[in-house]
């Protein structure tokens, strides 16, 4: 199966399950679209802030112009930066991939699975931690869940984050 039929697959049967539908409650299997253009992520773009324990995170997104959406995070704790990424999501032969650099480190690819308006999710299933990584808007709020495996034990981080004026 081809990725972006697989993309259509997913949400097909994620969408028989009840799993996935549109935020006004539409779930008609004939109504799902894969999103495969980085265009369908337009609902990612801006400013997000939110904490993450003792820290905060700042996560900024581009508008999907050129092909790609760029993004920087950095995680900031006593007034001092502990933590950067670098991002983007870029169209690859059909598919969407996260591209991720934590620290600036070389880039790690993360597969477009399934994703429609106001949610997405991303995979690298030879990755540790993270495998999966997902970002869900619902009005000014964005979730971003992350999950993996460190040390033989399953990991998952939820930050939940909110638009900046």
């Amino acid at each position: 199966m081809t990725s972006s039929w697989r993309v259509v697959g997913i949400a097909v049967a994620s969408c028989l399950a009840g799993g996935v539908g549109w935020a006004d409650g539409r779930t008609a299997q004939s109504e799902l679209q894969p999103v495969v253009a980085v265009s369908g992520l337009q609902w990612l773009e801006g400013v997000w802030r939110g904490p993450a324990g003792p820290a905060q995170v700042e996560e900024r997104w581009t508008s999907p112009e050129g092909g790609a959406m760029l993004g920087v995070s950095r995680t900031v704790r006593d007034g001092r930066m502990v933590a950067f990424e670098f991002l983007r999501i870029v169209n690859r032969n059909g598919t969407l991939v996260y591209v991720a650099q934590p620290g600036g480190r070389p880039p790690t690819d993360f597969t477009m699975t399934s994703g429609g308006p106001g949610h997405a999710v991303f995979e690298n299933p030879a990755h540790d931690h993270p495998r999966v990584i997902r970002y869900r808007r619902t009005g000014a709020t964005l979730v971003a869940e992350v999950e993996g495996t460190e040390g033989g034990k399953a990991v998952k981080e939820t930050f939940t984050l909110t638009l900046a004026k």
